[in-house]
């Protein structure tokens, strides 16, 4: 919102306050500034003057030779505008001028004629193209009256004044206006705002005589107000009026179309005005639009309007599309003498939505989007037609036609002050918050024990209690408000969620794993190139309704292709090694179609490849990770059908008769879709699981004082006999002097039987309160060679 401070002075005396200062406090109370800039640019010896003479450039058809009369003395001035006359007053750019972006103005000769200066256009004082008055497009700008001869140009006008933006927040539309950023200025320097009165006084007639309004959709339209403005003269709007809208970002196009500008600009409520002998039956008709109805607006475009548009009509055709744009059809033109002012309050989001299927985004429809009072349209409408009245534009009809239906009560807010006190961290008291409060606008009164808020009609934004907390925070100043630390030891603290996830990251690094980070945007073909069957419950996706395109269509299942992918790259660009994780979200639908938020499950997935990297690598890396978790009773078991794996070399980590995940070298096909032309391996885990199985406790154990015997044992078995299934056995049996048991070779050759394997395990057994002796470990030996020969046909080599 662009805020020429000239123009907020007018209700708000802040004279004794420079501009630094009003914005650092604005800053403080909640209006954020995006940036100051001149209403027009840094001008230096540019003044007025009075053209005198005007002839034709003898050797250039296209130049003219002025004299222009700037007080001290007569300049000759070579000009190729073509818009100047005789008597003219004119801005002139004397010798050693600055101008617009820096530019000095020099003497010198064009065609063999001498120019002493410049006469400027409107750009040449700083002004966008978009905003300048169309009259004054490709021309020197003229004044509209006589003034002082030789006065600084700045001056003359008035325009030497500073422009605020401000980042208006979209709860509060009320300051989307100069009246409403007036306030907040008052009410930062307690200070009074002042209003506009919106007197007419040459009132005649009855404006329902003239025209009569019908809404047929008071659930989109709760109130429309109308007044008449008889015998119209169009003509440009005095040159005051133009500044500030060209201040303020918009271009100057006649009288009324001006006016109505310059007053949505002012309170914030969109206005339109109809030429109302374009309006059959001068009846307008607010109602939703028909089927494939088609209107052509003011930017002289056909539009196919839909059921859920509101429009504005007459008897025989819509004639605007409401909150939006009005229609070609009823727009003003020189030829206009009677008008019907429309100041409406229409439904937010049907507003928003219409504008966006419309693809048609208007100052109009971005206010009206956001929200406007019910209580604006008279008062804004009284105040269109003064300024009509003393611009001398037309003779404003008496009364006002008012569709008010269901009429609304301002809201009332019940607070208590110790709240506002224990969220702020303040020691106000209850007079003090009042006094806050009315610098606000809003009255307080006791009721049923509590002061009760009256909020003004043009605070949209204030609802709970919680918002006047807010409002006497930053009205009090937040840097009033004392430094206090929390009243628990939680500064900074992380969730167990992120000292888990941090743990596991440091245990990867450890091993010499990097992350990575991919989108959550995923292909549907993705699921194809790991080999997933058709069934997978993977399968079953949240498509994106708009998405970037085919590769971005839905939200990742699984983080699978992902890793493969980086991996892919990283062997395509000749990388040797590489080790990668991705710890991220995957995203599954509870139903399909969506009509839910699906469940986000957090994932870990390992990948590797390279000359020294094979399953044990990564079964290792993974065992690091479980182990700096805590996590203790895993054991691997072998996975023979998942489709992205190697049928052979993969198997499923196991706790408590839950999978953990699965790890193992990808299948052939799979790495051969990715263009991977090495064996690679893969790790899938639920971090979820692991989330709520870590134990974060760490308990001492001091060094054994005892020595550990180690027996070694080699048995046959057959194939089918899995290392666990040994393992288990060899557990139980031993008991408690059993310290470890580890496999160290397998093997299978010329000695063995076809169907059979050897294994060799290390066996460590140790007391903790003496040395064991052999008998001691002989017993419990012999008793574990039984136990594998009876239960799984073990033989001893």
């Amino acid at each position: 919102m662009k805020v020429p401070v000239l123009w907020m002075k007018d209700y708000v005396d802040i004279n004794d306050i420079d501009e630094k200062t009003l914005i650092e406090k604005l800053i403080l109370t909640g209006s954020n500034n995006e940036g100051t800039h001149k209403g027009a640019a840094a001008l230096e010896n540019v003044v007025v003057g009075h053209i005198t003479e005007i002839k034709q450039h003898a050797n250039a058809d296209k130049l003219s030779i002025c004299q222009v009369d700037t007080g001290d003395e007569v300049l000759q001035i070579v000009t190729g505008a073509t818009n100047i006359r005789v008597n003219d007053y004119v801005p002139v750019a004397k010798h050693g001028a600055v101008i617009a972006d820096g530019i000095k103005i020099k003497k010198g000769k064009l065609r063999g004629e001498v120019s002493n200066g410049m006469l400027c256009s409107l750009e040449e004082m700083g002004y966008e193209k978009s905003c300048i008055p169309k009259a004054f497009d490709d021309g020197i700008f003229i004044l509209d009256k006589p003034y002082p001869l030789g006065m600084n140009i700045l001056e003359a006008l008035n325009i030497d004044e500073t422009v605020i933006e401000f980042e208006i927040t979209p709860n509060r539309p009320d300051c989307l206006s100069v009246i409403g950023m007036a306030r907040e200025v008052a009410a930062s320097f307690d200070r009074k705002t002042q209003y506009p009165k919106g007197i007419v006084k040459g009132e005649t007639g009855d404006a329902n005589d003239y025209a009569t309004v019908k809404v047929t959709a008071p659930d989109l339209c709760p109130r429309y107000v109308a007044r008449i403005v008889r015998n119209i003269e169009i003509k440009p709007s005095p040159i005051w009026m133009q500044f500030r809208l060209m201040h303020a970002g918009m271009r100057p196009i006649n009288n009324i179309v001006d006016i109505t500008n310059y007053v949505m600009l002012e309170y914030g409520q969109p206005i339109h005005a109809f030429d109302l002998d374009t309006v059959s039956d001068h009846t307008i008709i607010v109602r939703r639009a028909e089927p494939k109805e088609v209107l052509t607006t003011l930017d002289d475009k056909a539009r196919e309007l839909d059921e859920d548009v509101l429009v504005i009509a007459d008897p025989n055709k819509s004639v605007g599309i409401a909150g939006i744009m009005g229609g070609g059809n009823t727009e003003i033109s020189p030829a206009t003498k009677n008008i019907l002012i429309e100041v409406a309050t229409f439904d937010k989001s049907n507003i928003r939505k219409s504008s966006k299927e419309l693809g048609l985004r208007t100052e109009a429809s971005s206010r009206y989007e956001k929200g406007v009072s019910v209580s604006l349209p008279p008062i804004v409408v009284n105040r269109v037609c003064e300024l009509i009245e003393q611009l001398g534009a037309g003779e404003v009809v008496g009364g006002i036609i008012d569709v008010y239906p269901e009429k609304r009560e301002a809201t009332e807010i019940a607070f208590r002050p110790e709240v506002v006190n224990n969220v702020n961290g303040t020691n106000l008291t209850l007079d003090e918050m009042i006094e806050i409060l009315q610098k606000l606008e809003i009255q307080t009164v006791m009721k049923d024990g509590l002061p009760t808020a009256t909020i003004p009609y043009y605070r949209l934004d204030l609802e709970k209690e919680i918002d006047l907390v807010e409002e006497v925070a930053r009205i009090y100043g937040y840097d009033n408000i004392g430094k206090t630390l929390p009243a628990f030891d939680a500064w900074g603290a992380k969730t167990n969620a992120q000292r888990i996830e941090d743990i596991t990251k440091l245990e990867l690094i450890a091993s010499g794993v990097d992350e990575i980070l991919t989108y959550s945007f995923v292909s549907k073909k993705d699921l194809d190139k790991i080999n997933l069957s058709e069934d997978s419950i993977l399968r079953n996706q949240v498509t994106l309704i708009n998405p970037l395109g085919e590769e971005y269509s839905c939200m990742r299942s699984t983080l699978m292709p992902n890793v493969l992918e980086v991996l892919a790259r990283n062997s395509n660009r000749k990388i040797e090694q590489a080790r990668i994780y991705e710890m991220g979200s995957i995203f599954l639908p509870k139903e399909l179609p969506v009509k839910q938020l699906p469940i986000e499950k957090k994932m870990l997935t390992i990948g590797c490849y390279g000359e020294h990297e094979d399953f044990f690598t990564l079964k290792g890396i993974v065992e690091n990770v479980l182990e700096g978790l805590g996590v203790s009773g895993y054991l691997f078991e072998k996975e023979t059908n998942h489709p992205s794996f190697h049928s052979g070399r993969c198997a499923n980590i196991i706790w408590d008769n839950h999978i953990l995940g699965t790890l193992g070298e990808v299948h052939p096909i799979v790495c051969e879709n990715y263009d991977i032309n090495t064996r690679a391996y893969l790790a899938d885990l639920d971090f979820n699981i692991l989330l709520q199985i870590t134990n974060e406790e760490r308990k001492f154990k001091a060094i054994p004082k005892h020595p550990a015997v180690e027996r070694d044992i080699a048995i046959l078995v057959k194939d089918e006999i899995t290392s666990y299934e040994v393992e288990k056995i060899v557990k139980e049996t031993a008991g408690g002097l059993l310290e470890s048991v580890k496999m160290f070779d397998v093997y299978k050759g010329k000695q063995i039987p076809d169907g059979y394997k050897s294994v060799a395990y290390a066996l460590i057994f140790r007391a903790e309160d003496r040395t064991l002796v052999d008998d001691e470990v002989n017993v419990i030996f012999e008793n574990v060679l039984k136990v594998l020969s009876s239960e799984l046909d073990a033989q001893l080599r």
